[in-house]
């Protein structure tokens, strides 16, 4: 059953008011761990800087998580128009903009030349080694990444909640 809000109308008297659907509540994919729903957290963040969660906001979101790679904005407009949603580039950057200022994306540095973006809320830290002249990258996992961040929070007073570890270089053979 869909949630229906009410939007205001134009309605003379004895007409039924209008109502509109709700934005959509993206679903996540497997693997991925959410211990608050991503809308719930954009939402709020929204909340929080006097913005609303509208349908756009809510497909931008739900594309995200449907690519569940690294991606850059050129790739997420094009996902959005395959699947038939009417989104303006505008709104998609500024969109991007929310979430990662909400800690649910992150901003990849992968060369000088575009900007990469990746979700990061309720997923696992990822160490990653990008090759600066090709692009390349390989993911990695490293406890001991993890337990040195964990040493840094805490002789800073810190508690670690995460963590993104990369390494820039360029790789062998090149």
């Amino acid at each position: 059953m869909t949630a229906k809000r009410r939007t205001p109308s134009t309605r003379s008297a004895g007409q039924p008011a209008t109502t509109r659907a709700a934005a959509p509540t993206p679903t996540a994919p497997p693997g991925l761990r959410i211990a608050v729903p991503l809308c719930a957290v954009f939402r709020r963040y929204l909340k929080s800087v006097d913005l609303k969660y509208t349908n756009e906001r809510a497909d931008v979101l739900d594309a995200i998580v449907a690519l569940d790679r690294p991606f850059e904005a050129d790739e997420l407009q094009a996902a959005l128009a395959a699947r038939g949603r009417n989104v303006s580039k505008a709104t998609v950057y500024r969109t991007l903009k929310l979430l990662r200022d909400a800690g649910i994306l992150a901003e990849l540095l992968l060369d000088r030349d575009r900007t990469t973006f990746q979700l990061v809320y309720g997923k696992p830290p990822t160490d990653v080694v990008v090759c600066v002249e090709s692009g390349t990258r390989v993911e990695f996992t490293n406890p001991r990444v993890a337990a040195l961040a964990a040493e840094i929070c805490r002789e800073l007073g810190w508690v670690p909640v995460g963590h993104r570890f990369h390494v820039f270089g360029v790789r062998p053979g090149r």
